[in-house]
């Protein structure tokens, strides 16, 4: 038996059925996504302001091939189970799904999110996957305190440059 904690982690199909269950509700839907390599002060301004726009805030996560690909050697700090652990357990967070692929674009598509959050180190047009959110008839929305936290330089300014 799941415990409440771990119904909020779903595999696509379990994801993709709950969205259903909630639209039938009448619930709108935020999609947020990114890596949560080590979740900072920074990761729940941006979730908890993805749950101010209303409804069910899914958050998407970077399986851990991918945040190696985009962050580097000795990433990620913490395995994908964990990290979405870590995230079903914030309130503000109602689902939470690992993602093989480099970007969300499958899942905006599977879903069809009626807002896709993205925190402020983007800006509407910049954000990789703004065109496949718009053709699912959603809106890319800005999120969040000003980037000024990074998972990236709190491990390289607090544990120092890792050796080979």
């Amino acid at each position: 038996m799941r415990t409440t904690l771990h119904q909020k982690i779903l595999s696509r199909d379990e994801l993709q059925q709950r969205v259903a269950d909630w639209r039938r509700a009448g619930d709108r839907v935020t999609l947020a996504n990114g890596c949560f390599d080590l979740l900072h002060v920074g990761h729940v301004r941006y979730l908890h302001a993805a749950r101010e726009l209303g409804g069910k805030l899914i958050v998407a996560v970077n399986a851990d091939a991918s945040v190696h690909a985009l962050k580097g050697e000795g990433r990620p700090v913490m395995p994908a189970e964990e990290r979405a652990e870590i995230l079903a357990s914030l309130t503000d967070v109602d689902a939470v799904v690992v993602f093989p692929e480099k970007d969300v674009r499958a899942i905006i598509r599977e879903i069809r999110p009626d807002f896709h959050a993205k925190g402020t180190d983007y800006t509407a047009k910049s954000v990789p996957e703004r065109d496949e959110v718009e053709a699912c008839g959603g809106r890319v929305v800005i999120v969040g305190d000003p980037k000024n936290h990074s998972a990236t330089e709190m491990i390289r300014s607090r544990l120092g440059p890792r050796k080979p």
